[in-house]
């Protein structure tokens, strides 16, 4: 064997068994290292481990209180917002003006007068009439549904008061919900269509606690407007009960509800600037108005809190992600969604550039679903996102979605969105009550979807694909 082939088989040798010691040390590093994933990571880390979301949702219920479209509190909560984004650091921080309806809520009582008198818990629905001062007594009238008042005779409607009793079944997707809130919104104009002199319903809720629920409810300018309240859960009872004894009973209800002439609100916005794309918009959005009772910590101090926890996690990180961070905080969601339609109109040029509109508007339970309206192709995205929430306890769900209410103006523009919808099994015991307050939100589930959205946020805002634009949505809704 000649000089030069020994020397060649040992440098192979030696190649050989150099490979051979080093593989342990490369099946140990693992797989090649991801920034995203490691940043992800460590975004849920500090998110779990932070108490901001809890700090902003205190100081909004303690210093603000309700939050009502066109009331005091309406105008102290866009003051604190502007406020509370430049002391976190927000750039772009300012006001929107919208121009927003003022209803006065007045006072508001009920009773049985017979076959068995008795005081009844009751709210006036939110743009109800007022009463005559003595209030109205008539007969009542119960129906199950609306559908079971449409197809009563005029006859045996004219002059009643009907009692629209449907109950709302509890669902952890808040599916309950979306099939009985029309005895709200269009019960009293199908009972004055049929000549009924006032509508109470059974609270559109789900608590047995005695707070009734109030919400919006809406008049046919061609038809008489009735007055319309919510009986707490405890009292339908009571009522449904007296009607089983099959004499007529009698209710007399008084409201001093009314409406004033249109207020300005505003919506307020803070921006999180992207390093590379700072003209794509990721969208987080929560509204800031609430009910006038109970101080709005559920709906939607959390939501504001959440969004704004989420958007100053991601800026304090190193380096800021692609695209922009905006959180927008809407005028008016609970009255009409004055807020929505202003932000889709003064926004409407650059609506093409956002990336993603996502909102926080089911109360402060953990998050557990994640879903999407985006385009088809950037499917993989929503793969991977669902596989970083898995150990949130969040699941992908191939649901067809709509984001929150205030994104609805955004959908003929196709902007893409999704949700990460909290577990709403006990949101309905509080919702529009004087009980939705700052001791019923848990300050780890607030932390929780801090987590979440900062992950889904930070995601949309840094990966380089497009994720729209979204399929068109329907004429019909």
């Amino acid at each position: 064997m000649s000089n030069r082939t020994y020397h060649a088989g040992a440098s192979s040798l030696v190649i050989l068994l150099a490979a051979l010691l080093l593989l342990p040390a490369a099946f140990a590093a693992g797989p090649e290292p991801d920034p995203l994933t490691d940043t992800v990571a460590a975004l849920q880390r500090d998110a779990l481990a932070s108490s901001r979301a809890w700090e902003v949702l205190e100081s909004l219920t303690v210093e603000v209180g309700h939050r009502f479209t066109g009331s005091s509190g309406d105008r102290a909560a866009v003051a604190w917002a502007e406020r509370t984004l430049r002391e976190l650091g927000f750039e772009n921080v300012h006001a929107e003006p919208v121009t927003v309806p003022h209803w006065v809520r007045g006072e508001a009582s009920g009773e049985t007068l017979s076959p068995f008198p008795q005081a009844m818990e009751l709210i006036a629905l939110g743009g109800s009439v007022g009463t005559p001062e003595e209030g109205i007594s008539a007969e009542v009238l119960e129906v199950g549904s609306l559908a079971e008042l449409e197809f009563l005779p005029d006859e045996q409607v004219r002059g009643k008061i009907v009692f629209i009793n449907e109950r709302m079944e509890r669902t952890r997707d808040g599916s309950g919900y979306g099939t009985t809130v029309a005895i709200r919104g269009r019960g009293p104009v199908l009972a004055a269509g049929k000549g009924a002199v006032a509508v109470l319903i059974r609270s559109v809720g789900t608590g047995p606690q005695r707070f009734p629920h109030t919400g919006g409810t809406h008049y046919d300018d061609e038809l008489p407007k009735i007055p319309a309240a919510a009986l707490a859960i405890p009292d339908a009872d009571v009522l449904e009960a007296q009607l089983r004894h099959g004499e007529p009973v009698r209710f007399r209800l008084r409201l001093t509800s009314r409406t004033l002439p249109d207020a300005t609100s505003a919506n307020v916005i803070g921006e999180i600037r992207g390093r590379e794309r700072p003209d794509e918009i990721v969208l987080l959005g929560a509204h800031l108005d609430s009910w006038d009772v109970g101080t709005g910590a559920v709906d939607d101090g959390a939501g504001c809190a959440i969004v704004t926890a989420t958007a100053r996690l991601i800026g304090d990180l190193p380096r800021h992600p692609r695209r922009t961070l905006r959180v927008v905080l809407f005028a008016n969601e609970e009255f009409g969604l004055s807020g929505a339609r202003a932000y889709a109109e003064a926004h409407a040029e650059e609506l093409p550039r956002h990336a993603l509109a996502v909102e926080s508007d089911l109360g402060a339970g953990p998050p557990w679903r994640f879903g999407t309206r985006w385009a088809p192709e950037a499917r993989p995205v929503a793969e991977r996102i669902a596989a970083w929430l898995e150990p949130l306890g969040v699941e992908l769900f191939e649901d067809e979605i709509h984001g929150g209410a205030d994104l609805i103006p955004l959908a003929p523009a196709r902007v893409p969105v999704a949700e990460l919808p909290q577990d709403a099994s006990r949101y309905f015991d509080v919702h529009h009550t004087a009980n939705d307050t700052l001791t019923q939100v848990d300050p780890k589930d607030l932390a929780k979807n801090v987590a979440a959205y900062a992950t889904l946020a930070y995601a949309a805002a840094e990966i380089p694909e497009s994720l729209g634009p979204a399929p068109e949505v329907e004429r019909s809704r």
